[in-house]
């Protein structure tokens, strides 16, 4: 074990120091944090400024003002529709109420604004027709507020449905890219090492698996590491920008369940990953050997994506119990919905028998080609 773990120090002293690993771990950083400022910059502003000119829209503040709620909303007024229209078209105020009629703006009015000018335009007009009618507004008012019913789900929550699913899909594209990205960096160090001859160096003083484990070992704890910096820039950005308070009950348990399938998920692919990258001499030859690995995880990526969308769909639940599509498609059911414990239990232990027998013969595999340089391998003379 001495050899495997030293190894594996070299892998993290070695991977960890170099600038595509920093500039990688720096941008995935950025790129999740920006993700979550997305929202926010696509929203309507929290704050507006609103025009009124002529003494029937000044019937409209106390409406404006009670509507607006948590929008902040600057009134100003004007002497008449010229100055008013001025003021949109240079950018002073979002819109204008003249005479409680027409709506001044340059182009369309914001959708939230909208909203706002035309319910308080309502709550005006209803209350004015209503004393026309001889009718007193506050009694009628009062008359009319009612108890709303009483909602009570009977199935699982759905109050946040929207939000598993963007978190689902979010998490689909992170363990995708994190494995794909992993595994091919460890079948490059396994062809780079073979072609310079320098395993030959090596495995005068580690065995063969040694070396294939502390490889799979020392780049996944960079793997992990950067796993990691991404959940803490997510977690981290969501506090910042206020989307804390609208993620879903049980965001420890989503986190811990995506390290261990990612874990789970890198070491069977890791182990794939060296054993094909074994069987050539060159970097050239790589992406050839490497294509059954890549097409099995795009399938299992578009899978995953389904299972973000449609968590409970029976090809969802059927192929998150399957090895390997469980090591995406289980931790995006859980983020997207409410799994069963038998299910993730049996998940699990299938996966962790796959990634042992996948560890097992990536070793034989990777033992019996990795000395062999020249001419491509063959994968069947190198199981037999």
């Amino acid at each position: 074990m001495n050899g495997l773990w030293l190894v594996a120090r070299r892998e993290i002293v070695t991977r960890g120091r170099t600038k595509a690993f920093v500039i990688g771990l720096v941008v995935s950083a950025v790129l999740v944090a920006a993700l979550a400022f997305l929202p926010k910059l696509f929203s309507g502003p929290d704050s507006y400024t609103v025009g009124l000119t002529g003494a029937q829209s000044q019937a409209l503040v106390p409406a404006l003002t009670a509507a607006a709620k948590d929008t902040k909303l600057t009134i100003r007024e004007f002497p008449d529709e010229t100055s008013a229209s001025g003021a949109v078209t240079a950018g002073d105020v979002d819109a204008a109420v003249v005479d409680g009629r027409r709506v001044l703006a340059d182009g369309e009015v914001d959708d939230e604004l909208g909203l706002l000018l035309e319910t308080a335009n309502q709550t005006v007009q209803t209350q004015r027709q209503l004393s026309e009618a001889g009718l007193d507004p506050a009694r009628v008012a009062a008359a009319m507020r009612v108890a709303p019913l009483e909602q009570v789900s009977v199935g699982a929550d759905a109050r946040y449905a929207g939000v598993r699913v963007g978190i689902a899909s979010l998490l689909v594209m992170v363990l995708f890219f994190l494995l794909i990205y992993s595994s091919m960096y460890v079948a490059m160090g396994v062809v780079e090492e073979k072609g310079s001859r320098i395993v030959e160096i090596l495995l005068t003083s580690v065995r063969p698996w040694q070396l294939l484990g502390g490889k799979i070992v020392g780049l996944g704890a960079l793997a992990l590491a950067n796993m990691v910096v991404i959940i803490v820039a997510g977690l981290g950005a969501a506090a910042a920008t206020g989307l804390a308070a609208d993620l879903p009950p049980g965001m420890t348990g989503i986190v811990v369940s995506a390290l261990f399938w990612f874990v789970l998920g890198y070491a069977f692919f890791a182990a794939m990953a060296a054993a094909l990258g074994s069987l050539v001499s060159r970097q050239e030859d790589a992406n050839s050997v490497l294509t059954p690995m890549t097409m099995l995880m795009m399938i299992t990526y578009l899978v995953a994506y389904f299972a973000a969308v449609q968590p409970d769909s029976a090809v969802a639940r059927i192929l998150s119990l399957v090895p390997p599509f469980s090591s995406m498609v289980m931790p995006v059911r859980m983020a997207g919905g409410e799994v069963l414990v038998w299910e993730i239990a049996v998940a699990a232990v299938l996966m962790l028998l796959a990634t042992a027998g996948t560890l097992m013969l990536g070793a034989r595999i990777y033992s019996r080609a990795v000395l062999r340089t020249g001419a491509r391998v063959k994968l069947s003379e190198a199981m037999r």
